[in-house]
């Protein structure tokens, strides 16, 4: 008996497997400090566990919902969409799925057909390409630099369309950079997607987490018909610390709804009820934990900045918001005899115990990911670990 050959060519999260390898030497009985993971490390605020409570007393969340989400939670992401971004949209407008990586896959199953050509600017969030390629589209990478902060533009988007482009991802703040573009950049961007009938694929889940005086733009607040080229992507696991919770949702034109909510249908069904009266709770009520823990997230940003910048061999630039340090360690390979950034990572891991991300995952060579999604006494020792173990393989 076989597999198909789709599934056996796909690839395990690198965020997911770097995560549980960290959480086998922590089996094992070994300190990991682990910086791969992307989710914060707060709890849940208290009025969001509440109505879930009350929800489940009130038996509420004992059965089916519609499969693109309660109508109620609809009204809450149209109404908290309308205070952040300035932008209406319409019931018929929204779905809501099992976390905003679903509604990806979701969109992505909805939009392509065999051959079907994504732009994907790198470094990407690793499960873009499989996504898209699961719905057996071709995912087309542009390289972004440093240089550049990270960001595409529309010169490069245009020397990578073809007839074949059905979309294009736009991440902002971007996990891994932490990289916003700024107004004007997504003016053209989506000026230039208009005009050639490809659809804006705007991934906004970070776009609470925005740090010392940086300004995040909705795309789709720059015209409507850059709106009604646009579809975006958000949801509750970053912003209000329910990764575990599975809620993410999408806005966008209502026939890629209608179309979309076949595939909810015939998959997940509608997301687990006690999330969805869980989120409900989070858009529309006090938003006032939310900058609590964006200015924790900041204050972390400017206190292990400095210090990340004096490891041996780095590049990095200080990101404007997610909660990520994208690391160039070209230098750094070359300084320990390593040809492969794979092999650091996991020798990092093996040896000092730190757990990052490969920059191969993302789309790049020589980089790593590091969360700061985690205490200053565990970023702190963990640099200090980086440090002993660079010093360490030194050739």
């Amino acid at each position: 008996m076989g597999f198909s050959k789709k599934v056996s060519s796909l690839k395990e999260s690198a965020t997911l497997q770097a995560a549980a390898k960290a959480k086998a030497l922590k089996d094992q009985g070994v300190k990991v400090l682990n910086l791969s993971i992307g989710e914060p490390d707060f709890s849940t605020p208290k009025s969001i566990q509440n109505a879930a409570i009350k929800a489940i007393d009130n038996g509420a969340s004992s059965f089916y919902t519609p499969a693109t989400g309660l109508p109620e939670l609809k009204q809450a992401i149209i109404d908290r969409t309308r205070e952040d971004y300035g932008v209406t949209y319409q019931m018929n407008e929204v779905f809501v799925g099992s976390g905003a990586k679903f509604v990806l896959y979701a969109l992505f199953q909805t939009l392509l057909n065999p051959g079907d050509e994504v732009i994907i600017p790198t470094p990407y969030w690793v499960s873009y390409s499989a996504q898209v390629e699961l719905a057996d589209g071709t995912p087309v990478f542009v390289e972004t630099t440093q240089d550049n902060h990270y960001r595409v533009t529309v010169e490069e988007l245009e020397q990578a369309r073809t007839l074949k482009t059905q979309a294009i991802i736009l991440n902002s703040p971007s996990n891994p950079t932490g990289s916003i573009y700024t107004a004007e950049e997504l003016k053209k961007i989506g000026e230039w997607a208009a005009s050639n009938n490809i659809y804006i694929i705007a991934d906004d889940i970070y776009a609470k987490l925005v740090y010392n005086g940086n300004v995040f733009t909705s795309i789709v607040s720059l015209s409507d018909e850059i709106k009604q080229q646009t579809i975006v992507v958000n949801g509750v696991s970053k912003t209000y610390s329910m990764t575990g919770w599975r809620i993410g949702y999408a806005l966008c034109q209502p026939e890629i709804v209608s179309q979309v909510s076949k595939v909810m249908s015939q998959s997940t069904g509608n997301p687990a009820a006690v999330s969805q009266y869980a989120a409900i709770e989070a858009l529309s009520g006090s938003q006032a934990i939310v900058e609590e823990m964006r200015q924790t997230f900041e204050t972390r940003l400017n206190d292990i900045f400095p210090i990340v910048q004096e490891i041996p061999g780095v590049r990095v630039e200080k990101p404007q918001g997610a909660f990520y340090l994208y690391l160039d360690i070209k230098e750094t390979l070359d300084m320990c005899g390593y040809d492969n950034v794979t092999n650091w990572v996991n020798d990092l891991l093996e040896e000092a115990h730190v757990a990052v991300v490969t920059g191969e995952a993302f789309g790049t060579s020589h980089h790593v990911r590091m969360s700061y999604a985690t205490d200053m006494d565990t970023l702190t020792q963990a640099i200090r670990q980086i440090n002993e173990f660079i010093d360490s393989k030194r050739i």
